[in-house]
């Protein structure tokens, strides 16, 4: 009983911080928690799909130690944004070097996702702001993931598990 009274008052002031804070209908959407890539072939021909995962292999190894000190989303986008020409540059070196004489376009935006599962992070369906790479005329079936938190840039293949601490204290008090 001493437990429940005790958890039962820890809700209530994390509701009243958060209350006091600006209230839950402020805080944000989840979406804007996060930043996407999404890149998108010139065809759906097997060559282009092809080559659209050698460009992700190439880009994703260029963005990940552009993105692995950045502490916010805003940081992440200021330092790609920088970095747009040398995201295309890097596309087109891989399409160069497999044939293709169509180029790259990268840019920064905001679009409409569909719900994605990544491990265990759900993100649901809406409007997210992305970093976009079209190659060639885009118009092909496409690959997409999230640079920031950086669940497709880890080096153990997106493994990434989040933690809360408020989370960790509460279970482990449970757990005594």
């Amino acid at each position: 009983m001493k437990k429940f009274a005790i958890g039962a008052i820890l809700a209530v002031a994390i509701a009243a911080i958060a209350f006091w804070c600006g209230g839950f209908s402020d805080m944000g959407s989840a979406n804007d928690a996060y930043l996407r890539i999404h890149i998108r072939a010139d065809s759906n021909e097997a060559e282009a799909q092809a080559v659209k995962y050698k460009v992700r292999d190439a880009v994703v190894k260029f963005l990940t130690p552009v993105v692995a000190d950045c502490g916010t989303k805003d940081a992440a986008m200021k330092k790609i944004a920088e970095k747009l020409g040398e995201i295309e540059e890097t596309a087109e070196s891989v399409l160069a070097a497999n044939g293709y004489g169509y180029g790259a376009k990268a840019s920064l935006r905001r679009e409409e996702f569909p719900t994605r599962v990544y491990d265990r992070v759900t993100l649901e369906a809406g409007v997210y702001d992305a970093l976009i790479l079209e190659l060639g005329s885009g118009k092909g079936d496409n690959w997409w993931c999230v640079v920031y938190p950086p669940l497709c840039f880890s080096g153990g293949g997106g493994n990434v598990v989040y933690r809360s601490k408020i989370a960790e204290i509460i279970e482990q008090f449970f757990s005594d």
